[in-house]
């Protein structure tokens, strides 16, 4: 594994199963209620990242992304995972139809591909997690924390990183 550690809060991986062993360490501290907003472009790993989660959470179901159904949930862990991906939607409005705000913040862990866009309209604390590419495999991963638990989960998961590193 080369998962590393950069400096505060910013993350290196060089592979694939690198980005799914940094989504298992990150189910490690995951509660439910808790909000996490993967942003990235197409193909960096967003979906890698949340089979990490699930596979951490204890799901060993298949994890795909959710692109034309919105939603899937994964609920055969330690807690409910909900996996949105919002791609498709160009409204604040439609949202309403997704079933987010029936389980946002509340049941399980909500992991949103492509919520960034809608930011505003979801929730105000979260952890975004923000992947970029940086060659063929290699990504970097950056924890942006907005509120008191964010804050929590990421200093959590960047001491976890300290020992793996």
């Amino acid at each position: 594994m080369s998962l590393t550690r950069e400096d505060g809060r910013r993350y290196q991986s060089e592979s694939v199963e690198d980005t799914e062993r940094f989504g298992e360490l990150v189910a490690a501290f995951l509660n439910e209620g808790d909000v996490l907003i993967l942003t990235g472009g197409l193909g960096v790993g967003k979906t890698h990242f949340t089979k990490g989660v699930s596979r951490g959470l204890g799901d060993a179901h298949p994890v795909t992304s959710p692109t034309f159904a919105l939603m899937a949930v994964h609920d055969g862990g330690r807690i409910p995972l909900f996996h949105f991906d919002l791609y498709r939607l160009e409204h604040a409005y439609e949202l309403e139809d997704t079933g987010i705000f029936d389980v946002l913040g509340y049941e399980g862990a909500c992991l949103l591909e492509w919520g960034e866009q809608f930011q505003d309209e979801l929730c105000d604390e979260y952890l975004s997690v923000v992947i970029e590419r940086q060659g063929e495999h290699r990504r970097s991963i950056r924890l942006e924390p907005f509120g008191k638990r964010a804050e929590e989960l990421a200093a959590q998961i960047d001491a976890a990183m300290k020992d793996v590193a």
